[in-house]
């Protein structure tokens, strides 16, 4: 329910604040006194385009906010979603700056226009003549239809299986590319794979190649090299091992002498035991040197083998060639796997389907039944508007297809007059048909589902007498189940409301304002009378406006 508005700097409006309260709200001026402009500031946050051309003063920026009790509404989830702070009484803010520049915000957190329409869509719907054209729509005849079917929760149940029946048929889509390229490209991954599979790749092999190939290309260097080390050290008289030798006796003799020796002693006998462990190692690295001419091409091979595989797949070490190896393999298997994953996929497929047909059926059973309580309804309503050869006929034809509504196909058909046939809406209803129908709809959903705030704007445009009477009486009903503000020239419209605002449009100085007046209940009288006989207010205009009011 709206609660409170309040518009600063927008068209004429300088500086506006008006409280509303439940049931039924009229809004009643002169042509021109400023009512679309409050209605025009109302529709900012709602989300609609705004123009800084709408600014009263254009130095100083507007803001209009609408503050709204929504805990009916069962909003949380939404705004959840949004990620917004959920407050029961919610606040709805625009500001349009002089620089151009536009702001959004809930509950003082800044959203975009999309968020902001996405929300007060729950919480207000204004309606005028021309808004009749969404009746036409096919989403909201089903809208209203699965109101009276009470579908809400089949319907839900029924949208989720279908958002995982499309995600299914995406991803069997998206799997069979996928196997179509990769088919493409198997026999030249295979061969990448067999490659590196017959290459042997070890980490460390390339370190391990080339301390080998170094060796070998150095191989008579080091017999060289090796062979005279193990004579220098084991030459007669002159080789190391006699000298150590020989320096060893003489340690022992000097430790004989005295046990201050012993160290020096030790310490030497400690060097002739290394040498003759370093001299073995000596011998047994010589015996393994050999020339291998063979070998060293086989491993020059190797490398130039590595720097080829380093080549071909842009990489510089041997572990990069072992994970693209493994890549390979895995997509190469995952290539091999696919037939079995899209059977399971086509699988799943027909599993939901089979769901979303059973869930489709119910919807159907269940709108087939609510079809004679709406037809019956509308009917009655619209014939206490002055239709009274009114017929609707709603047909429900079953199609193969999965939309979002079933696989129900809608067709809303009308009859304005007796012994015509039946066609759809948009063929044979005029202007003010249409709205007097829209009303009949949102009078008859008030009863089955919980409505935003409604704003009628002249509606009720080119009726009167009995007629005008009639809507005044289904607005009166209605109100008595969700708030409505009706803006309307009618007097029989306006005599039916709980609460009444007067716009109208003064001269301050250089500049024109509109403002909006709650009405006391002597106002409303004078106002209603105003209303039936224009400017002149007669005794009887004052006594047929309390008339309407009783």
């Amino acid at each position: 329910m709206l609660t409170q508005l309040k518009i600063k700097n927008f068209a004429l409006i300088d500086d506006l604040e008006v409280h509303f309260s439940d049931g039924m709200t009229s809004i009643t001026g002169e042509t021109g006194a400023g009512k679309s402009i409050v209605l025009g500031g109302l529709s900012l946050v709602l989300g609609k385009r705004a123009d800084l051309s709408s600014l009263f003063d254009p130095t100083r920026k507007c803001i209009v906010e609408a503050i709204f009790k929504i805990k009916p509404y069962a909003l949380q989830s939404l705004f959840e979603t949004h990620d917004l702070d959920y407050e029961e009484e919610t606040v709805l803010r625009r500001e349009l700056l002089p620089q151009g520049k536009s702001r959004a915000f809930i509950n003082d957190t800044p959203v975009n226009l999309n968020v902001l329409a996405e929300i007060s869509v729950h919480l207000i719907d204004i309606h005028s003549q021309h808004d009749s054209q969404a009746l036409l729509q096919n989403e909201y005849q089903f809208q209203v239809l699965d109101a009276l079917a009470d579908n809400q929760e089949p319907l839900a149940a029924y949208q989720a299986t279908l958002a995982a029946y499309q995600s299914t048929q995406k991803e069997y889509h998206y799997w069979n590319e996928k196997q179509a390229a990769s088919k493409e490209e198997f026999d030249l991954k295979q061969f990448l794979f067999e490659e590196l599979q017959a290459s042997n790749l070890e980490v460390g092999m390339e370190e391990q190649i080339q301390t080998q190939l170094h060796t070998l290309s150095h191989i008579e260097y080091l017999q060289t090299t090796f062979g005279a080390a193990i004579q220098l050290m084991e030459a007669e008289s002159l080789g190391i091992g006699d000298q150590l030798n020989e320096l060893n006796r003489y340690s022992q003799g000097m430790s004989s002498t005295s046990s201050r020796y012993e160290k020096l002693q030790e310490r030497v006998q400690g060097i002739v035991i290394e040498m003759e462990d370093l001299l073995e190692e000596f011998k047994h690295e010589f015996e393994l040197l050999e020339a291998n001419p063979q070998k060293l091409e086989e491993l020059q091979a190797q490398m130039d083998h590595l720097n080829v595989l380093y080549q071909k797949h842009r990489v510089q070490t041997v572990e990069e060639l072992i994970s693209i190896q493994q890549e390979l393999e895995q997509t190469l298997q995952d290539t091999l796997n696919l037939d079995d994953k899209l059977n399971a996929l086509a699988q799943k497929q027909e599993e939901q389907a089979a769901e979303l047909k059973r869930l489709a059926d119910q919807l159907s059973k269940r709108r087939h039944q609510a079809i004679a309580v709406l037809e019956e309804e509308l009917r009655g309503l619209v014939s206490k508007m002055g239709m009274e050869e009114a017929q609707f006929k709603i047909e429900l034809t079953p199609s193969s297809e999965f939309r979002s509504t079933g696989t129900d196909v809608l067709s809303f058909q009308f009859s304005a007059n007796k012994g015509s046939d039946f066609k759809a809406l948009k063929k044979v209803a005029s202007g003010g048909e249409l709205s007097r129908i829209m009303l009949a709809i949102k009078t008859v959903l008030s009863q089955y589902k919980k409505l935003p705030t409604l704003v009628f704007d002249e509606i009720d445009t080119g009726v009167s007498g009995k007629i005008s009477d009639s809507i005044a009486e289904v607005m009166s009903t209605m109100a008595q189940k969700l708030q409505v503000l009706a803006i309307t020239h009618l007097p029989q419209v306006a005599a039916k409301g709980n609460h009444h605002f007067r716009v109208e449009k003064t001269v301050e100085g250089e500049k024109t304002r509109t403002h909006l007046s709650a009405l006391s209940q002597e106002e409303r009288v004078a106002e209603i009378a105003k209303m039936l006989s224009g400017n002149q207010v007669t005794e009887t205009a004052i006594a047929h406006a309390k008339q309407l009011m009783n």
